[in-house]
């Protein structure tokens, strides 16, 4: 008999959505992963969620009072593979990482990196579902899109795609 959650991680492959990398500074060090769950969940107040499955990079970033959310670009692709394996290089000079005045790490060309504080955890199953509230905003450059899709990350151009209006 087919098991139900390996046909709902085939339908959510076929699924695009864009990546993240989130950070936090641990008392072990910077600690990030890669997530594609992110989303925004209300602008007053300013909040968003994303889930993670209990890694130990997780685990981490659960003990963080602050971190930050990373919507990653077109240059990005071999980042966000390294923030998805584990043992993959993370936080080198090469990646371009700094440090916010707060401590968090902070990848600077980003398409945009969203500061935020735990406003709810919420244990579902396996993963579990992060409520922050976005206490900061910062925009990088705006070079075209990263997604992933079945199983690997796609760069996609910015271009604008008018719809065609009918009627008056």
């Amino acid at each position: 008999m087919d098991d139900i959650g390996e046909r709902l991680k085939g339908a959510f492959r076929r699924y695009p959505t864009g990546v993240a990398v989130i950070s936090a500074a641990s008392p072990a060090g910077p600690v990030g992963l890669t997530a594609s769950s992110v989303a925004s969940v209300s602008v007053s107040p300013p909040a968003l969620s994303f889930s993670v499955m209990g890694t130990p990079s997780a685990r981490a970033l659960l003990q963080a009072a602050s971190f930050v959310v990373h919507l990653l670009g077109p240059k990005h692709a071999a980042l966000a593979g390294d923030f998805a394996r584990t043992g993959g290089a993370r936080f080198t000079p090469e990646q371009g990482w700094s440090t916010l005045p707060s401590g968090e790490p902070i990848l600077p060309d980003a398409l945009a990196a969203m500061r935020v504080a735990p406003l709810q955890l919420v244990p579902v199953g396996d993963s579990t579902i992060v409520v922050a509230q976005v206490l900061d905003v910062f925009h990088g450059p705006e070079d075209g899109r990263l997604v992933h899709h079945a199983r690997e990350f796609i760069t996609l151009p910015f271009t604008t795609l008018t719809p065609e209006r009918t009627g008056s």
